[in-house]
């Protein structure tokens, strides 16, 4: 087991590009393994759990990565587990916070309502598109609008409470401009500047996510009337 000398947390909530962001990561081989590893571990205790984070989360040179979607009572729990190794930087040494976000909330919600009835969460890039799913819901959507948004507020409340300013790669950027994005990132990271892998994973909005965020909108603003 490799005892990282640095680390970083990328924290996310779902369908915010940290999935393909966090592969390209894994690839370069220098940036950790972030994964969510906390989630994966049936540990029994600190120990157990930081023992596992550091074996399977850290690179040869000595970078930890975890992948974060945080969960209050989740996120609790962890935090009781680490208290007993002394604490959050007790497991991540000069621990760096990235935090994934998305402007636009209500496509957010299309792709990760249409990701929960298709059950096609990525798509490979030589894999063909799922056939759609005919599951348009306005309060489904309506909800998972407001569940990112208090995830993403949880998150940032704390980072707050931290005293951490993160480092915030926007969805809609990283679409724009993948590998400047995450040249950015490595920068950030203190990591070299390598050759950034392709995207391993295709983006999966179309005509039927169009339709819905247009619909949902227009039902919105109708019930605003």
């Amino acid at each position: 087991m490799i005892a990282p000398t640095s680390s970083y947390i990328l924290w996310f909530s779902q369908r915010v590009g940290s999935t393909v962001l966090a592969q390209m990561l894994e690839d370069t081989g220098i940036a950790g393994r972030p994964r969510e590893w906390l989630w994966k571990f049936d540990a029994r205790d600190g120990v157990e759990l930081k023992q596992a984070l550091w074996a399977d989360g850290t690179t040869s040179n000595g970078v930890l990565a975890v992948k974060y979607g945080m969960h209050a009572g989740n996120h609790a729990r962890v935090t009781e587990l680490f208290a007993a190794v002394g604490g959050w930087s007790a497991v991540f040494p000069r621990c760096k916070h990235v935090f994934m976000t998305r402007r636009d909330k209500v496509r957010l919600a299309v792709s990760w309502w249409r990701a929960i009835k298709s059950g096609e969460w990525h798509r490979p890039r030589a894999a063909e598109a799922a056939q759609p799913v005919d599951a348009y819901d306005y309060d489904a959507i309506a909800h998972l609008v407001l569940e990112a948004s208090v995830r993403e507020a949880d998150i940032l409340a704390q980072l707050a409470a931290w005293n951490v300013v993160p480092h915030e790669i926007v969805y809609e950027d990283l679409v724009a401009d993948f590998a400047g994005t995450a040249r950015r990132l490595l920068a950030f990271l203190e990591l070299p500047d390598v050759a950034i892998p392709a995207p391993a994973l295709m983006r999966m909005a179309d005509n039927v996510s169009d339709a819905w965020c247009q619909r949902f909108r227009s039902e919105w603003l109708a019930k605003q009337a």
